[in-house]
């Protein structure tokens, strides 16, 4: 249970994180303390261990393919992989001699279609607690969605509170997203595919990516499809917008696939549209609030900012705008530990999923509570 000292509460959390690049399973213990001062603020955040357990083959194609399965097995696939969540969970606690006060899960995402009220992360938080022990806080997105918003991004609560003083965010996953805060509120949405494109492209090499953009920087932009990429038309829709991972492969990956030209050209090409997208929406955020014309800092995490070509990229198409990279912890994690901040509010009752970001009614408290072995409200 959280300890509580004069007002304020510390909590230790484990957020789990499975992102759509399908790389692996983070796990983050993470310590976040809150005050009411007499304001709810979080006044101090640690990740003090971290791991990252790649998927397997078998899980990986099993993860891809989900979508295009009968009822009955994702019904299997969703308490399959909640078990298998808590056994990662039960290791990285035994070699890191944690108890966490519970688990904030994200579960991985295999439908998202907000214009149908629907999105689905998959992890049955019931069984994770059931195996584990701990309590679990987990589907963060589906509150939202009901209220007619986009469930995502998500990460707006993390920049409010973990990582305060720039004027962008950036996260580079399978999904890049952009976050900004105007005024009291913050503008966030999915900018374009990342890794998720990358990884696909370079795993017909035999890699299981494109480390530091190696392969992307021996090619050359193909400009016809980078044009037919970029005229696809949510990469011309205003905000508030996200991506769906089946969109992704249905949409833009066939158009990499089958385009006539080299691999290198083809990861060149995915590097530039990402990075040009990105420029373009910095833009459109600059240009809708009426922001004024300044020097910007732009935090960049993600498993993307270890892409030194993709950076370098970035850097050169994002006018007037400083590109900062955080330590290695925080680019790897930042999502995990977004998921135990997001935990932290839910238990807390803060708002950690924004109208302002999602177009939804109103600001809301996301996520479902499973108590475990013990309560923790």
């Amino acid at each position: 249970m959280a300890k509580t000292t004069r007002g304020s509460r510390k909590y230790q959390v484990l957020g789990l994180m499975s992102g759509s690049s399908l790389d692996g399973l983070d796990l983050a213990f993470c310590e976040i303390q809150v005050e009411y001062k007499p304001d709810f603020a979080v006044t101090h955040s640690e990740i003090l261990a971290a791991a990252t357990v790649p998927f397997s083959e078998q899980w990986q194609v099993r993860l891809k393919n989900l979508p295009e399965q009968n009822a009955l097995t994702f019904a299997k696939t969703n308490t399959y992989f909640a078990h298998y969540a808590a056994d990662l969970v039960k290791d990285f606690c035994i070699k890191n001699k944690v108890k966490p006060d519970f688990i904030a899960a994200h579960g991985h995402t295999i439908f998202h279609q907000p214009e149908n009220f629907l999105t689905v992360q998959i992890g049955d938080g019931a069984a994770l607690a059931a195996k584990t022990g701990y309590p679990v806080v987990c589907d963060f997105r589906t509150h939202d969605v009901a209220l007619h918003g986009e469930g995502t991004p998500l990460a707006p609560a993390a920049d409010r509170w973990l990582y305060p003083g720039y004027d962008f965010y950036l996260n580079l996953g399978g999904i890049a997203n952009i976050s900004c805060k105007v005024e009291d509120k913050f503008i966030a949405f999915d900018t374009a595919p990342a890794n998720q494109v990358f990884n696909a492209l370079a795993n017909l090499t035999g890699a299981e990516y494109d480390a530091n953009g190696t392969l992307a920087a021996a090619g050359q932009v193909a400009a016809d499809l980078l044009n037919v990429v970029h005229a696809l038309p949510y990469f011309s829709a205003n905000y508030p917008k996200s991506l769906d991972n089946t969109w992704i492969r249905n949409q833009v990956l066939p158009l990499y696939f089958s385009a006539q030209i080299s691999l290198n050209d083809k990861i060149r090409t995915a590097v530039e549209q990402t990075a040009a997208q990105t420029a373009v929406e910095i833009k459109r955020v600059i240009d809708r609030e009426n922001l004024p014309q300044k020097k910007r800092r732009m935090l960049v995490t993600g498993g993307g900012a270890l892409n030194g070509f993709l950076v370098k990229r970035l850097r050169e198409l994002c006018e007037n705008t400083e590109i900062v990279l955080p330590s290695h912890l925080i680019i790897n994690f930042k999502e995990a530990a977004l998921m135990a901040l997001l935990g932290v509010l839910r238990v807390e009752n803060q708002p950690n999923c924004y109208a302002s970001v999602t177009g939804s009614k109103y600001d809301s408290i996301g996520g479902a509570i499973y108590q475990g072995r013990k309560k923790i409200i």
